[in-house]
């Protein structure tokens, strides 16, 4: 099986900083195109709350955010020694949008952490990385 792309999954958790290091990793070894997708409105309630009343509206403040993930991630992939790197924010249900985008770009594995930040929403509602292994379209990657 060849793995030419990669696609890692990152809400800036510890979990999901895991996750993108081995990508990166897997990325870097068989030499493949990694895309470190984050999806910007799947946050914890109290993260909702902060932006609702950030400078700017939420909009704008979401959009921040998204993006300090999505450097933050890039700055450990480089890090690491991957090159062929691509940022992609989503926005909607976590899982699905991972999925949609994983279909789209034809990644060969998505790579994503055990828990991310929505612990309490993750036990009541099924973890992102739960469905993901259970309905993604390619090889999944669960990093401890």
């Amino acid at each position: 099986m060849s793995m030419q792309r990669i696609l890692v999954a990152t809400d800036g958790s510890a979990g999901a900083d895991r996750a993108v290091e081995a990508a990166a990793e897997l990325a870097k070894s068989v030499e493949a195109d990694l895309l470190i997708v984050t999806v910007g409105d799947n946050l914890p309630p109290g993260e909702m709350a902060k932006l609702a009343h950030a400078e700017g509206g939420y909009g704008e403040a979401l959009e921040l955010l998204s993006g300090r993930i999505l450097l933050d991630a890039r700055t450990r992939v480089e890090g690491v020694g991957a090159s062929r790197v691509r940022v992609l924010s989503l926005s909607g249900d976590a899982a699905q949008g991972i999925i949609d985008a994983a279909r789209r770009e034809q990644a060969d594995v998505i790579v994503v952490g055990r828990r991310g930040r929505g612990q309490l929403a993750g036990l009541l509602l099924g973890s992102v990385s739960q469905k993901l292994a259970s309905l993604a379209p390619c090889l999944v990657l669960v990093v401890p």
